[in-house]
């Protein structure tokens, strides 16, 4: 349930992050080159302007394989006086969609052929203990922080997913903050996320409003009539991002060309184009169950016997959790591993979506815990029914 105030998100989120620039004397804003981190580095630096703590540190983990246009951009902003740049061009190891063979790049890799030469200013040793995207930015604060308090600025927002909803509104984080995440809560160290309440609506009129810079490729998107919920900038082989593929090769013909050089299965999901990696809506006729088909491509596109171990114990800790003989749920499971298996996705990052969708989380409270839900959930109806019906 939505509460709305008196004060707009603009002013709403100048206030929160004046309220981190009170409480951490050690601010960075986490960069990406997207619309969202835009917006969360030019309202700190507002207010890093107002409370005079400038040059303000911006932290950019360059994951080797952007658009070039992420590139221009995030170097006009890591270049500017305001920013003490935290430009990330070191070694780490990122999920490669795209591929079933080549499931990891190695980024910057040491005497491998890049995307690009490292920028003269960027950081290119890993000195953070970890080669894994998603740690790192706990181990930069400890690094560069030891036994202080310090915190990250980032540009997460609700709208984008029921699961990013749920995990910014349901508890706090610190005092009173829900709109954040705990690094080290010994130290007090955490990750903010103060526009965590914006629509894309918000964000492009801030953008507009207030004539900031933004990342070029946005307007590519458009003109490319790229809905605006899948407008991504992320690394090329994200699982979130392979819909791009298939026109990256018309908007940057050069990053193409470095990209298809330099990680396999590139040139396969751009030929493909929309249709790559996507599953069947409807039950191919010669399999009886969503259940079976799953099995089957188990065994027949999962190659590494080791990758289809890890699918296989994933998959059996969700059957656990949520095959509790509803036939719709079971159905929706069971087409959202098939899913899966076709999307390459072995972090499961879809799939975490599905289990924060309201309906399949609500029916599981209400199954587990007998808590209804304030909404109709056409799961709960149809057990219902059977039951009736049963009786």
């Amino acid at each position: 349930m939505k509460v709305l105030f008196e004060q707009n998100v603009f002013d709403a989120a100048l206030d929160r992050i004046r309220f981190l620039f009170d409480e951490f004397p050690d601010v960075i804003v986490a960069f990406s080159g997207g619309k969202d981190s835009t917006v969360c580095l030019e309202l700190s630096l507002i207010v890093a302007r107002e409370k005079n703590r400038l040059p303000l540190r911006v932290l950019w983990i360059d994951q080797e394989a952007e658009y070039q246009a992420t590139v221009d951009y995030t170097k006009d902003i890591m270049y500017r006086d305001e920013v003490l740049p935290m430009w990330m061009q070191m070694p780490i190891v990122i999920f490669n969609a795209t591929s079933p063979t080549e499931q990891w790049l190695e980024v910057w890799k040491p005497g491998a052929k890049w995307m690009r030469e490292k920028d003269e200013i960027s950081i290119k040793e890993n000195i953070y203990q970890t080669d894994r995207f998603h740690k790192v930015f706990t181990n930069i604060l400890a690094y560069h922080f030891p036994r202080k308090p310090a915190c990250i600025i980032g540009g997460v927002r609700s709208q984008e997913s029921p699961s990013r909803h749920g995990s910014l509104t349901n508890q706090a984080t610190y005092k009173w903050v829900t709109w954040g995440a705990i690094q080290n809560k010994a130290w007090n160290q955490f990750t903010f996320y103060p526009i965590y309440d914006w629509t894309y609506n918000d964000v492009w009129k801030a953008i507009y409003s207030n004539h900031w810079d933004y990342n070029k490729m946005y307007d590519f998107f458009y003109q490319h009539n790229v809905p605006i919920q899948n407008m991504r900038i992320s690394n090329l082989h994200h699982e979130t991002a392979l819909h791009h593929l298939y026109m990256l090769q018309e908007l940057e013909p050069g990053t193409w060309n470095n990209l298809t050089e330099r990680l396999q299965g590139i040139n396969t999901a751009g030929m493909n184009k929309k249709e790559f990696f996507t599953a069947p809506t409807t039950l191919p006729f010669m399999f009886e169950s969503w259940y079976e088909y799953k099995e089957y491509l188990l065994e027949n596109l999962i190659g590494d016997p080791a990758d289809r171990e890890i699918y296989r114990a994933r998959f059996d800790q969700f059957e656990k959790h949520y095959s509790r003989g509803n036939p719709l749920v079971n159905e929706s499971l069971y087409k959202e591993m098939v899913r899966t298996i076709c999307a390459n996705d072995i972090t499961m990052t879809k799939f975490k979506n599905w289990t924060a969708n309201p309906n399949i989380a609500g029916w599981l409270k209400w199954k587990v815990h007998g808590i209804l839900p304030n909404h109709k959930n056409p799961y709960i109806s149809h057990e219902r029914r059977i039951e009736t019906s049963a009786q």
